[in-house]
């Protein structure tokens, strides 16, 4: 008994010094976000945070480089940075890059802001992308600061009546020509004021960067009291942050980087696949390839493999589509078109329909991502080629097949009927004719003479019925 108390204290000694040892992990995690902002970039993230969250990291630094992305993403990695219980760097980084857009939300979340040399940030007016504007959860915290009662909400000012001063401006800043752009920038001013205030950044500058596009470089910055760090490189970020304190989830933490390592975490395939199929390019291709395919299955039933391949590319477009801002009045444009084109094979307009169909086709496919920032969209080059394409699959093999099918068949049973032979002998009821120089059992309801010219009106198993060819 004595043994096996001893054994279970010391097994017990053993897993509280493992799990103290796993929790004291003196490591920070690197994510980079670089290009475009999107579902694969939030996932990216998410995965990121969850992995050194059951890792036990010491630290997350998040490497920006981007040119801003989906509002709904950026949200999402701004979410899971302020429920982080792990502090969280954002740095900007290498020199040259930028944090716009999107990418400045990012950084004003994090614990700690940190910028290379020769890098900016800003330009964080937001551009609607189709449908209306999703308003987000103001950020709020323990250590965040209520908003004044006696300052005007977004919907306060949406309602409120322009006044006719001359001109659009007002204080040197272009006003928004509509409600709904009101409650966009406002509802955009607010939520990142409420992060740099979060923050104890300067939250003047982030209405600026809303309502003006306003643009820093990193010195610039950390003189405004817009980031906190100016950091030549990984290493040197870690040695500046070491003893820094800051507010994490209200209470006060202090940064231990001493002997710090990084690990830099990859995407997954999981996360490869989603940037892939969320490539709007890709999904473009995609949804035609889909389209397409049930097409062609649906014009030759039981061709089974394009309707197969059609129908998986269709719904993994559709996925995509569903993760992109899609416009649907692109969207409708670019399947009236292909409408179009096909009615050009059937109906004889004279090129109308085809014309026609090719224009709607074109245009909504520049339209079917729209984006003012130029950051999402279908490549020209792309959209010319598949416009070349459905017009010559359309017009030209849908439209050869329609007139394929309405010649006379010339092969098989069905081209006997009507053909015209001779008898082979005399009879009167059966007997033999020749038919396309095949020899065949043939009955007439008259005596038939031999080589008297006959002609096949009908089929019973392997017995022509045939007439008297009548001469004029």
């Amino acid at each position: 008994m004595r043994l096996r108390a001893l054994i279970g204290s010391l097994w017990m000694l053993c897993a509280v010094l493992v799990t103290t040892t796993a929790g004291a992990s003196n490591q920070s995690f690197v994510l980079d976000i670089h290009g475009t902002i999107g579902p694969a970039t939030s996932d990216y993230v998410q995965s990121g945070f969850t992995r050194a969250r059951e890792q036990g990291a010491a630290m997350i630094v998040l490497r920006l480089d981007t040119p801003g992305g989906l509002d709904v993403a950026m949200r999402d990695i701004v979410k899971e940075i302020l429920a982080s219980r792990i502090p969280v760097v954002g740095y900007v980084t290498p020199s040259g890059a930028r944090a716009a857009s999107a990418g400045t939300y990012i950084l004003q979340a994090c614990h700690v802001a940190a910028m290379a040399p020769a890098t900016t940030l800003g330009s964080a007016t937001p551009v609607q992308l189709g449908g209306l504007p999703r308003i987000p959860d103001t950020p709020s915290g323990s250590d965040s600061e209520p908003a004044s009662k006696d300052e005007p909400t977004a919907d306060d000012k949406a309602r409120a009546p322009a006044q006719d001063t001359g001109d659009d401006t007002a204080d040197g800043v272009k006003q928004p020509a509509t409600a709904m752009e009101r409650k966009l920038i406002n509802d955009a001013a607010a939520y990142l004021r409420g992060l740099a205030t979060l923050r104890g950044r300067n939250a003047d500058w982030a209405d600026r960067a809303v309502r003006t596009a306003d643009n820093l470089a990193a010195d610039e910055a950390q003189a405004q009291g817009v980031i906190d760090i100016v950091a030549t490189d990984l290493p040197g970020l870690l040695k500046q942050l070491d003893g820094r304190v800051i507010r994490m989830l209200g209470d006060e933490v202090t940064l231990d980087t001493t002997g710090m390592t990084s690990v830099e975490l990859k995407p997954n395939w999981r996360t490869q696949l989603l940037h892939i199929i969320t490539d709007p390019n890709i999904a473009y291709v995609l949804l035609l390839v889909g389209i397409y395919g049930l097409i062609y299955e649906l014009a030759n039933p039981g061709a089974l493999i394009p309707g197969v391949s059609g129908a998986i590319a269709l719904i993994i477009a559709l996925y995509a589509f569903q993760a992109l801002p899609v416009n649907f009045a692109g969207l409708a444009l670019l399947a009236l078109g292909i409408a179009f084109m096909t009615l050009e094979a059937f109906v004889p307009s004279f090129g109308v329909l085809g014309i026609g169909g090719a224009i709607a086709f074109v245009a909504g496919s520049v339209m079917l991502f729209r984006d003012d920032a130029g950051q999402i969209g279908v490549a020209l080059p792309v959209i010319a080629t598949f416009a070349v394409l459905s017009i010559a699959l359309f017009i030209g093999v849908i439209g050869y097949a329609v007139k394929t099918r309405r010649k006379p068949v010339v092969s098989g049973a069905e081209e006997l009927i009507g053909a015209v032979g001779e008898a082979l002998e005399d009879f009167d009821g059966r007997g033999r004719i020749r038919v396309h120089s095949e020899s065949w059992t043939a009955q007439c309801d008259r005596p038939v003479k031999s080589g008297q010219p006959v002609r096949v009106v009908s089929m019973d198993g392997l017995t022509l019925n045939i007439e008297e060819v009548q001469h004029d």
